[in-house]
């Protein structure tokens, strides 16, 4: 059989941690493919043709064991920033008139100490940590295409010079904002250290020197294997993905004797032990825990108001007699324990929407959103209390070609008392006179009867006795507007503590109490209704059907 196929997929993965990042490890193993077990990588023969499997060409072994100096191997595990040195850095590094940087002097004395404990384990593979030169020269060449001969825009050449750094890593000068709000002459390091575009990056780079035996330490052999990028958030990018389950990478090099190389990538990490998990677990508790009373301190315990956030979404009407129309609509809030900030309105006027036909009816779509905040202050502990809501008036209203209005209809909704998503259809009607001249002039002039006081369309505001009397007014039903509501709401009485849920569940059962009532009203309201059509209807018969009890005759 031929061996695993390789991998082409050379994308980055990210992944995310909450371990420190100084316990990565990876395992990168390298392995030169020669001329004579190259054949074991070839694909396998498609069943039905004649071909030879090279599998069937295998070397096989030598009776010492040996390897030639052709097949070489290797196998590293490195360590996140773990600092691996190249042949070309071990003879640059060897002359102390090639150290200019505190770094280089620093590398220079870690290669001697290398040197005196027997030399470098590694051979062809190494690292550039984010310390070094090559990390900053890569970042300024990093191509933005994959085209081969790309033109870098002046965008390009202008964001090349901006460095993705760790925060602690600039420079003096970068401290001088915090004395000087203002610097009216910025250094080039200056602007290099103090523009970040985006999360701080650390960066790191297992490279390979596959150049021929005895030529190693020259730049132009020098390949990229991995690419590691971390920031501060604990995600972590991989260029390429770890091996896995799939098959090995591979390098082929160019020149006049080219050689292909395969490697692997894995993951080498210790894992957790359930001691150290369990232990990482309760102290993730007690760090949450002491943020949670931060934040409660923050806010503290001094409310009792009921706060509720309302987006609404007055979203299409429907069922009226002529185009081209608009609302107008507010909220009406209690007088008693109800406010709203001063900067809120609570009133508005949509668009005007032309009607498109959908089915019987004509509908008008406005998604026209409106958003306002309300906090209620229940200060009565009465038992019988039930705390009134706020009421949503709307006025629909048409405007023709000569800019004249009509009025087509009033309509009401008390906003709902429990959070959440809510669609609400509110039915509307309109003052109308009898006989045919009211309509002519509504249809030719514009005019038409209007309410002085929208809040009449419920119990008006300045109504302050036991019953309310609209003998004599009359009204035409007309066609209905639909809202759609998102309620959020927050409380004291939401908390976990249960002392403070105790205390408030009062104001909750009075919610829902009120939530009750209102379903009640409607039932006796559609009772009263019936019972008046009934006598309506009674009331049209012939009086020799109906008995002098009231009843209808068989």
């Amino acid at each position: 059989m031929a061996e695993t196929a390789w991998s082409t997929d050379t994308g980055e993965a990210v992944y995310r941690s909450r371990d420190p990042v100084r316990n990565l490890r990876l395992r990168v193993h390298l392995q030169r493919i020669t001329s004579s077990n190259f054949l074991r990588y070839q694909p396998a023969a498609q069943p039905g043709k004649d071909l030879i499997d090279l599998a069937t060409f295998r070397p096989h072994p030598t009776a010492s064991g040996h390897r030639s100096e052709e097949e070489e191997e290797e196998e590293v595990v490195i360590g996140w920033q773990e600092k691996l040195f190249s042949q070309f850095e071990v003879d640059l590094y060897r002359n102390e008139a090639a150290c200019q940087s505190p770094l280089d002097h620093q590398y220079r004395q870690e290669i001697l100490k290398l040197e005196d404990s027997g030399g470098r384990k590694n051979r062809r593979i190494f690292t550039y940590t984010d310390s070094d030169r090559y990390t900053n020269v890569e970042e300024h060449c990093q191509k933005m295409t994959t085209a081969a001969r790309e033109v870098p825009s002046f965008l390009v050449e202008r964001m090349a010079n901006v460095r993705r750094r760790r925060q602690d890593r600039r420079g003096m000068e970068g401290g001088i904002l915090k004395s000087r709000i203002v610097t009216w002459e910025p250094s080039e390091e200056f602007v290099r250290n103090n523009h970040v575009i985006n999360t701080p990056l650390q960066t790191m780079y297992i490279m390979a020197d596959l150049g021929p035996y005895g030529k190693l330490g020259y730049k132009k052999y020098e390949h990229v294997l991995c690419t590691l990028k971390v920031d501060s958030n604990g995600v972590i990018t991989v260029k390429p993905d770890f091996t896995g389950l799939k098959g090995p990478y591979r390098i082929e090099t160019e020149g006049e004797k080219q050689e292909l190389w395969k490697f692997t990538v894995d993951n080498a990490s210790s894992l957790a032990q359930p001691e150290e998990e369990e232990r990482e677990q309760r102290v993730f508790k007690d760090l949450y825990g002491r943020h949670k009373e931060y934040l409660s301190s923050l806010v503290g315990t001094d409310f009792e108001m009921v706060s509720g956030l309302f987006l609404v979404f007055l979203v299409s009407a429907q069922g009226y007699e002529y185009d081209n129309l608009y609302v107008h609509f507010f909220v009406e809030l209690p007088t008693t324990n109800w406010s709203s900030p001063a900067f809120q309105q609570l009133s508005g006027i949509t668009q005007t929407c032309a009607t498109k036909s959908l089915g019987m009816d004509k509908v008008a779509y406005f998604s026209y959103p409106f958003t306002f905040e309300a906090s209620f202050l229940h200060e009565d502990e009465a038992a019988d209390a039930l705390p009134e809501w706020p009421v949503l008036y709307c006025e629909v209203l048409s405007l023709d070609f000569w800019q004249r209005c009509r009025v087509e209809g009033y309509g009401a909704v008390v906003l709902p008392a429990t959070p959440g998503l809510h669609t609400l259809t509110v039915p509307t009607w309109r003052p109308m006179e009898l006989g045919t001249v009211a309509e002519l002039r509504r249809f030719f002039i514009g005019g038409s009867l209007e309410l002085e006081d929208l809040s009449y369309v419920r119990i008006p505001g300045t109504f302050k006795g036991e019953r309310l009397s609209r003998f004599g007014f009359r009204a035409e039903t007309t066609g209905s507007v639909t809202f759609r509501l998102h309620c959020l709401q927050q409380s004291r009485a939401f908390m976990e503590s249960s002392f403070l849920r105790k205390k408030m569940r009062s104001v909750l059962d009075r919610l829902e109490g009120f939530s009750q009532q209102s379903s009640v009203h409607n039932v006796l309201e559609a009772f009263r209704r019936a019972r008046r059509r009934m006598q309506e209807a009674r009331e049209s018969l012939p009086q020799d059907l109906v008995s002098p009890s009231g009843t209808m005759v068989s």
